[in-house]
């Protein structure tokens, strides 16, 4: 009997909405109380001792010009990547709407939440040697600035901040006239800019930019690439033609640029050794 078109439709429909329904975290946990506030980490995957000593863990930071924006927004990523074994977060930051606060308070949040996993990882069940930082336009910027910037750090100061790689989605890594946020950051830009404070201990990078970006400028992450290679640090940069601010979200222009990219942050994963291949 053959089964009518739009029971067919409805379906897929349905079958969406519980795709979309089973991104859930499994725990939520607070890693910095400030002003008042729990600052959470979201996370996918099995948590607690792990027989597994070597596993990964990446932590995301969302976009929103450090003004706003929600965890959720890289939910669909941490579900992919906790299937294939990882650890997978992603974390809370304070913004200009919530608290007030201006990028620097970001780019210290983003520190305090790489510190928060490295410190916990007998507790997580991670290898504290393989921490991936990774976000999207204001929180590329964050994830960028844990593993270049130094200083805006709290906590255990005996504990690093500093990830073993960064994944990195249209991301803003020049502060300066010539990129993004100048004004909104003011005269102290060059203190949490990527680009102008690059050097060999940079992590690998992987990034991934839209051709026809007209909020991030895709010069500024050419720029980067190009600083990075010449401190011989590997550096992939990932071009989309046409593609348009944003254009990595899940259910974006019809996941084609999704799926594409996740996969191949899943290879820049298995060659910088954070995954293995046998096991996905």
């Amino acid at each position: 009997m053959r089964i009518p078109i739009i029971f067919v439709f409805i379906y897929f429909i349905l079958l969406g909405v519980d795709r979309v329904k089973s991104q859930t975290p499994q725990k939520t946990i607070t890693f910095k109380e400030v002003e008042g506030t729990n600052l959470k980490l979201h996370l996918f995957g099995s948590i607690g001792e792990n027989k597994d000593k070597d596993r990964a863990v990446i932590v995301f930071f969302f976009g929103g010009g450090w003004t706003g924006g929600t965890p959720k927004q890289f939910y669909p990523h941490c579900e992919f990547l906790s299937k294939k074994g990882m650890l997978a977060v992603s974390a809370e930051y304070r913004t200009q709407k919530s608290h007030g606060t201006t990028p620097f308070e970001c780019v210290e949040d983003g520190k305090s939440a790489i510190r928060w996993l490295r410190e916990n990882s007998d507790r997580l069940g991670i290898n504290p040697k393989k921490i991936i930082a990774a976000g999207g336009s204001a929180g590329g910027h964050v994830a960028a600035c844990t593993g270049i910037i130094n200083g805006f750090e709290t906590g255990n100061l005996k504990v690093s901040s500093k990830p073993q790689a960064l994944v990195l989605f249209n991301p803003v890594c020049d502060t300066s006239l010539n990129g993004y946020g100048n004004k909104k950051i003011g005269s102290k830009w060059k203190l949490i800019s990527p680009l102008h404070n690059i050097n060999e201990s940079t992590p690998p990078t992987c990034i991934f930019h839209g051709t026809s970006d007209t909020t991030v400028p895709l010069n500024n992450v050419i720029e980067f690439q190009k600083k990075l290679l010449k401190e011989k640090i590997n550096c992939e940069l990932h071009t989309y033609e046409n593609a348009k601010h944003g254009f990595f979200n899940y259910g974006r222009d019809g996941g084609k640029a999704y799926e594409d990219t996740v996969n191949k942050m899943t290879k820049f994963l298995i060659k910088e050794g954070f995954l293995t291949k046998g096991k996905l």
